[in-house]
């Protein structure tokens, strides 16, 4: 009777021992978390403003700051197991195999990381830029790891995944730096075409948002002879943040500018030839 007895209290004694001495790995391994946490929280903000007093490039800050906080995670999540008592080894076989299976679930996901990587790498356009791209029109605001975000005209924002934007065209409008707006209007057979391209380059010259330096001057020239009117075309040169000042409102002050010269609109005509 009395070696149950002992055979039992050593037995309790190894489970307390054993719970206990889990409990205080346990209590370890949250508080390793928590602080662990608002370190990387802490780390995460003096880079971004390390980036920013550096004028590390807009376009590479979000992701570099989204990666380093991806590898400082994974570090910790490491650091936590072998507090806990998992093997390391063991720990990162099972990483391995939840990476496989997670790579596999979120395949598209992955994609989007490698395209947002590509256009990190190859550069067709950077954050700030005017872009054309999947059906989005407007300025570059964000590339982050998976997606690129755009603020159009209109204040809208896209948000569009980085494979769409790599599988399709991409329209880089500040490359250059300066772009060519192409303005169509037309008067009537028979008007003076010089003075009406003399009013519409006036116009242009005067407009403090066309270009005016070397080899982007504006013009005014003969487009083509249609059927009831001369097509003629303005052509100034802009920035890329002026474009829709210039296209909405200089073409109403070409408007206004060839009505008060007598210039009226251009009507469907048909001659009629009277036979006898």
């Amino acid at each position: 009777m009395e070696t149950i007895q002992n055979s039992l209290t050593n037995f309790y004694n190894s489970i307390a021992a054993g719970i206990g001495d889990w409990g205080l790995k346990l209590l370890g391994a949250l508080a390793a978390l928590i602080i662990g946490l608002w370190i990387i929280r802490f780390i995460m903000k003096a880079v971004s403003r390390a980036f920013e007093s550096k004028h590390v490039d807009e376009t590479l800050r979000p992701f570099l700051v989204t990666l380093l906080g991806f590898v400082l995670k994974a570090l910790l999540i490491i650091s936590i197991a072998g507090i806990v008592g998992v093997p390391i080894a063991t720990f990162a076989a099972l990483i391995a195999g939840v990476g496989v299976a997670i790579g596999a679930a979120f395949n598209g996901s992955l994609g989007h990381l490698a395209s947002g990587i590509m256009l990190l790498i190859f550069r067709p356009f950077k954050v700030g830029d005017l872009i054309k791209t999947n059906g989005a029109f407007g300025f570059v605001k964000e590339i982050s790891v998976f997606v690129t975000v755009i603020e159009t005209f209109q204040k809208e924002t896209e948000i569009i995944p980085n494979s769409a934007i790599t599988a399709g065209k991409i329209t880089n409008l500040s490359t250059v730096g300066s772009l060519r707006i192409d303005m169509p209007f037309a008067i009537r057979y028979g008007a003076d075409i010089s003075k009406a391209k003399d009013i519409v380059l006036d116009v242009l010259v005067k407009d403090i948002n066309v270009l005016k330096i070397e080899g982007m001057q504006p013009r005014v020239a003969v487009n083509n002879l249609g059927e009831n009117s001369v097509e003629l075309l303005a052509l100034p040169y802009v920035k890329s943040e002026n474009y829709w000042d210039v296209y909405w409102d200089t073409r109403q002050k070409i408007v206004e500018a060839l009505g008060s010269a007598g210039y009226e609109a251009p009507l469907p005509q048909r001659v009629v030839t009277m036979h006898k």
